[in-house]
């Protein structure tokens, strides 16, 4: 199967006509990885500095089968550099009323768990919010891995639905294991942002998300930080029969392991069914690794001025109070 020629059909023709919509996966974490971006303050400095790795990030997102590939402008507004952005639905309902002015079709995520916002405001609620705002796709991104997100978006779903509503889902959560977040997500895990690999979703974990969200309702599926192109490919495959089309990358890629009926060892032969990958348990290989771990926070939120962006570098003295307050609470 190949993949279609392009459509002149906006975002909102294809999802009304029941198309499902693939997204990219996560820029900025990707390209760190790479040694195109540094972290912490996360600045897409690479847009300028390193055009060509950028692009070429999007071609494979676009060759693992994505259907829509953002613009590689997390951070780069005064706003976010000032305090946090769409961790709360007020302001997401702001963003969404000026870009009605604009007659395109308006998305709008936020980057909640199951427990709402930092004020305290529920999924449902939240959605229904920003549908009333006029937003035509709501959903959440970020902070939570695959199957908390499509908890969300199910009780997003839900509350539009009742409120008499209408609106199409869009989901593009992290490629971490995630259980022990807590509001926050995963910026308050100890692994965040170094340490966060042992988590990592295998791509048999995306045929999973990917249908459990499919069969939530949910058309537009994507990813955010940690995805990878190959993880965007597994998303592709696994909704190959409904798409109608395998992505170009899976000219490389047997399915559900396939490709190793030729390998020479036989035992890594026997590999080759999707019994065997969808029921494997991996290992992290990590001796007395914990299996969850205590988030951190310090019971600060919108507004805390620990919480504002310093246009300087945070100076030594700064950094001391901060290792000894980081020690006295684990």
């Amino acid at each position: 199967m190949m993949a279609p020629a392009g459509s002149k059909k906006n975002i909102l023709q294809r999802l009304d006509a029941g198309e499902i919509i693939i997204g990219d996966g996560g820029f900025v974490f990707a390209l760190e990885k790479r040694g195109y971006v540094k972290a912490g303050p996360w600045t897409p400095e690479a847009a300028a500095e390193h055009r060509e790795a950028v692009r070429q990030l999007h071609r494979e997102f676009l060759r693992a089968g994505s259907n829509v590939m953002q613009a590689f402008t997390f951070y780069a507004s005064d706003d976010k550099l000032e305090n946090k952005y769409f961790e709360h639905v007020e302001e997401a309902e702001w963003a969404v009323q000026v870009l009605k002015t604009t007659n395109k079709p308006v998305a709008a995520t936020l980057c909640i768990g199951p427990e709402g916002d930092l004020n305290g405001v529920s999924p449902g609620e939240c959605a229904v919010r920003l549908v009333k705002a006029g937003a035509q796709i709501v959903g959440v991104n970020s902070h939570f891995d695959p199957m908390t997100c499509v908890k969300t978006v199910k009780m997003m779903k839900e509350a539009v639905t009742k409120a008499r509503l209408k609106a199409h889902f869009m989901i593009q959560p992290l490629a971490y294991h995630t259980p022990d977040c807590n509001r926050q997500g995963f910026i308050d895990l100890p692994e965040f942002p170094f340490s966060l690999e042992p988590r990592t979703l295998t791509r048999w974990d995306m045929h999973r998300y990917a249908r459990e969200a499919y069969n939530a309702g949910i058309r537009y599926i994507g990813g955010c930080c940690g995805f990878e192109p190959y993880h965007i490919r597994a998303l592709s495959e696994e909704l190959a029969p409904e798409r109608g089309f395998l992505p170009a990358a899976s000219e490389k890629h047997g399915n559900w392991g396939s490709g190793l009926e030729m390998h020479t060892k036989p035992w890594v032969r026997a590999r080759a069914r999707r019994d065997y990958w969808e029921n494997l348990k991996p290992a992290s290989g990590q001796p007395l690794c914990p299996s969850m771990s205590t988030p951190d926070g310090w019971g600060i939120t919108k507004g805390h001025v620990d919480l504002m962006q310093q246009k300087e570098a945070t100076s030594q003295l700064q950094l001391k109070a901060l290792f000894e307050k980081a020690k006295s609470s684990h």
